[in-house]
């Protein structure tokens, strides 16, 4: 008899995540930076539509879980969206956002910040990263743009708001925000945190792609340990999780930067995506939906999920344009380039106008 095939350490911490599902769930110390991909919700309804009638219910629990959509007082019912102002037949815009979430309280900060277009005549999209240290000056305030999320979430909550309708005051602050920045008007916002990204790569059995650098960094204080040689080879997720988070070595402070993280980004979210829409992922894509139920959130209606599901399921990923917005450093600020800014709410525009 063979003998058994050895479990990757990403498959046995899904099992052992599996095993103990339903069960209260001890707290956990999450990486303080957190390069995930929100991407991932576009992409997860895309593959239900070619898994069968069984997939797309459980793709419905799955978008009725993650909606935080707010609830009409008198119907106590989502209002609706007519088919003709839906994403069907609407360009589509979303701010994407990774939260840096740890035991304790800790992470609020918006780690990861891109804006995505989408258009539904001609099957383009943008998708625009920015480093998290970018200054923005809003309503005569300067800040960091990772933190404008965190500042509304504690605030909402000092309001004495209820957690659901926390993270929605917090998201339709960031839509106003990123949205004036940009200059387009952003419908929605999703969040998803570290463990999902992680869990949702192990699920798909890895992702190749192309280390472009030796990555080697080790800190006690939050239990970091990356080590990756260079080179094209397979990564599952705490490796792909280390991948994007890379910044610095122990003897090189400067080994690394956030534009070159953010490109990272992109490269891990055509990984992600290209495997999720083969054979081999969507035969997974139960795994997928049960791994991000937890940690994804969006005030999109679950009414307007299942349109994307009909509208995107067949788009090119080649067709989605990626951009990192660049600048220069001035502690303790990026200052965005003007020409590169331009050029994304340019890119940005050209898909929504079309």
């Amino acid at each position: 008899m063979a003998a058994n095939k050895p479990q990757h350490a990403g498959e046995q911490q899904l099992a052992s995540r599996a095993a103990t599902r339903g069960k209260k769930k001890p707290k956990k110390k999450k990486h303080p930076i957190i390069k995930v991909l929100i991407f991932i919700i576009i992409v997860v309804c895309l593959a239900i539509v070619a898994g069968g009638v069984y997939i797309v219910t459980k793709g419905n629990e799955f978008m009725n879980t993650i909606s935080i959509a707010k609830v009409d007082d008198e119907t106590g019912k989502v209002n609706s969206i007519p088919v003709g102002e839906s994403v069907k037949e609407k360009p589509l815009t979303m701010l994407l956002l990774g939260i840096d979430q740890r035991s304790g309280g800790g992470g609020l900060n918006t780690d990861v910040i891109m804006v995505a277009a989408l258009n539904p005549t001609t099957k383009k999209g943008a998708v625009i990263a920015m480093p998290r240290d970018t200054r923005i000056t809003y309503d005569g305030k300067t800040r960091k743009a990772n933190a404008f999320y965190a500042n509304a979430y504690v605030a909402a909550q000092r309001g004495g708001a209820d957690r659901v309708e926390v993270m929605r005051e917090a998201k339709n602050t960031a839509k106003t925000i990123f949205g004036e920045f940009y200059g387009v008007p952003l419908q929605y916002a999703a969040s998803i945190n570290f463990q999902g990204f992680q869990d949702v790569v192990d699920v798909l059995g890895g992702i190749h792609v192309n280390v472009d650098m030796r990555m080697q960094y080790k800190d006690s204080h939050d239990g970091t340990n990356i080590d990756l040689q260079p080179g094209e080879q397979t990564l599952y997720g705490k490796e792909a999780l280390d991948f994007v988070r890379f910044r610095k070595s122990n003897s090189n402070p400067n080994a690394s930067s956030d534009f070159e993280r953010n490109t990272r980004q992109t490269v891990v979210i055509k990984a992600i995506m290209k495997k999720m829409i083969s054979f081999g992922g969507v035969t997974k894509i139960n795994k997928v939906i049960d791994e991000l139920a937890e940690d994804v959130h969006t005030d999109m209606p679950s009414e307007e999920l299942s349109r994307l599901i009909s509208t995107y399921y067949n788009i090119d990923v080649d067709n989605i344009t990626f951009m990192t917005l660049q600048g220069k450093w001035q502690n303790p600020y990026v200052v965005a380039d003007e020409a590169s800014l331009e050029e994304a709410r340019q890119l940005l525009q050209s898909i929504i106008s079309e």
